[in-house]
């Protein structure tokens, strides 16, 4: 049979070892696909309430900036656990009060994206705009 020579290559990591995550394990990279679905989800609401603190009058941007504070508190959340998983516990407290900072936290957000990102392709995860589909764990 011929192969498709526009497949994506598969991946040489053997199915019992993780690669990225510090403990090596394949429910860490579970763990991994659930924070990043989390960070993604906390993108698109900062993103929309900083877009809409413009667009609204004062009275409503303040209701805007309330939940911009509460995706930023879950964004925390999840960077803190995400970071744990991959990184070191210092690491992942700098990453997570650099997530409370306003503005700054899209950028320290999408950081911690790409290095999920990157986990998932390496362990042969397709990742889409939503993150990788949890049913294939």
């Amino acid at each position: 049979m011929i192969e498709n020579p526009y497949a994506a290559p598969a991946s040489a990591v053997r199915p019992s070892e993780a690669v990225g995550v510090k403990s090596g394990s394949r429910a860490d990279v579970r763990s991994v696909a659930v924070y990043q679905k989390g960070i993604l989800v906390c993108i698109l609401v900062n993103l929309a309430a900083i877009a809409g603190m413009f667009v609204v009058p004062p009275p409503v941007a303040l209701i805007l900036f309330a939940v911009m504070l509460v995706s930023m508190l879950a964004a925390f959340v999840f960077v803190v656990l995400l970071a744990m998983k991959v990184y070191n516990a210092a690491m992942g407290i700098i990453l997570g009060i650099g997530s409370l900072l306003p503005f700054i936290s899209l950028i320290v957000l999408l950081m911690v994206n790409g290095k999920a990102n990157r986990i998932l392709r390496e362990n042969g995860h397709r990742v889409g705009l939503l993150g990788a589909d949890l049913s294939k764990f």
